[in-house]
């Protein structure tokens, strides 16, 4: 299912469920974009439930200080976009969105709020500036059970402790599951090597 927002200053923005293919004629960075989003959800998932595993709830946190970023950096030096995490509330300030980026994360957090939501939610945007256009692309994150061990309403006391330590001006708690936490993102700079269309 296509999912069309309202049109915001000289962006289009449209959503659809990972599960639907792309739609006909869309340009490569589409596909790159989402490559880029899922493999940066699926190695953090992956590095979180090992922290989890072997040194409790606690070093989840390292995780996501740490290693998220890296694994962005990474991903962002082999493709030439910048690939991120934002949210509405931030754990990270660094991670704080733009002005774009909160408008679709407020229409995120506003088609899950609905239960309707059917797939994973996404935004592929272009905006036009003095004549080049600039690519994004975002993938919302529900919050899953796994998220709630440090993003939850109800926190390990060695758990809140570590974030209070960390993360002084921490927002990114009291969350349910299926409400969203985040987004992941991907911006490709307009001198980008990449088919446009």
């Amino acid at each position: 299912m296509t999912r069309r927002f309202p049109l915001m200053l000289a962006m289009s923005l449209v959503s659809f469920g990972a599960q639907a293919a792309e739609p006909s004629g869309w340009p490569e960075w589409v596909g790159k974009s989402r490559e880029l989003t899922m493999q940066l959800g699926k190695e953090l998932k992956g590095e979180l439930t090992q922290a989890i595993e072997k040194g409790g709830p606690v070093a989840a946190i390292s995780v996501c200080k740490d290693r998220a970023p890296a694994i962005a950096a990474r991903l962002s030096e082999q493709s030439g976009a910048k690939v991120s995490r934002t949210a509405l509330r931030v754990r990270n300030p660094a991670n704080a969105p733009d002005d774009l980026q909160r408008s679709v994360l407020e229409q995120f957090a506003a088609e899950l709020a609905t239960g309707k939501a059917e797939g994973p939610l996404e935004a592929v945007f272009e905006i036009e500036r003095n004549g080049q256009v600039e690519h994004r692309y975002m993938r919302a994150i529900p919050t899953d059970a796994l998220c709630l061990t440090c993003h939850g309403k109800v926190l390990a006391p060695e758990v809140a402790a570590a974030i209070a330590r960390d993360y002084p001006g921490d927002q990114a708690t009291g969350f349910e599951q299926g409400q969203l936490r985040g987004a992941f993102s991907v911006i490709w700079p307009v001198s980008a090597p990449i088919t446009s269309h």
